[in-house]
């Protein structure tokens, strides 16, 4: 039980000091749950894939994969409760308060501040998940970097479809699993 509350704990906390939302947390999830020593970098970017693959928002995928690897299905229960919960009561409280005050000078200049800062946190979180995906330490062209053109090229050819087309996101990641099963098993 104390295991349960440790984990609702940690994604509460999680959820409660990330700013941006669902994919802005993971930045903030991934060091906790790692310094936590939960998971690895390669099973939280396993846990992010899978949670892009599914619909609905991701923290709360991300965080049940993570609990579930610590403590099964109730371990699932209380890191999406944790992820959930706290900043939807907080939200039913503060929205009131917010359409009060959101166009005020000084909300308008920290959201300029902060939208930048929920930017570098997504790029740390890509940058971290690189190095894991494409097997290097530092994303120079190493012997590691030159032997994942094949995973370079699914990243550039995702990135590239979502920038110039209006393709469904899902249907992307449905493809690359296709792939998956075809190339690499």
């Amino acid at each position: 039980m104390l295991l349960l509350w440790h984990i609702f704990a940690l994604f509460a906390r999680v959820a409660l000091f990330s700013w941006g939302g669902g994919p802005a947390s993971l930045a903030l999830m991934q060091r906790e749950a790692i310094a936590a020593g939960w998971v690895t970098t390669a099973q939280f970017a396993d846990a992010v894939a899978i949670g892009n693959a599914l619909p609905g928002p991701i923290a709360p995928q991300v965080s049940a994969y993570i609990g579930y690897e610590m403590a099964g299905v109730p371990g699932a229960v209380a890191a999406a409760a944790g992820t959930v919960l706290p900043t939807t009561i907080l939200m039913l409280f503060m929205i009131v308060f917010f359409f009060g005050i959101k166009d005020s000078p000084a909300v308008q200049a920290m959201l300029k501040a902060v939208r930048p800062v929920v930017v570098g946190l997504l790029l740390w979180t890509a940058y971290d998940m690189a190095q894991s995906v494409f097997g290097s330490r530092s994303l120079g062209w190493g012997p590691a970097l030159a032997g994942s053109i094949d995973k370079i090229l699914l990243a550039l050819a995702a990135f590239l479809l979502l920038t110039m087309t209006r393709v469904n996101p899902a249907l992307i990641i449905l493809g690359a699993a296709i792939l998956g099963l075809v190339v690499y098993r």
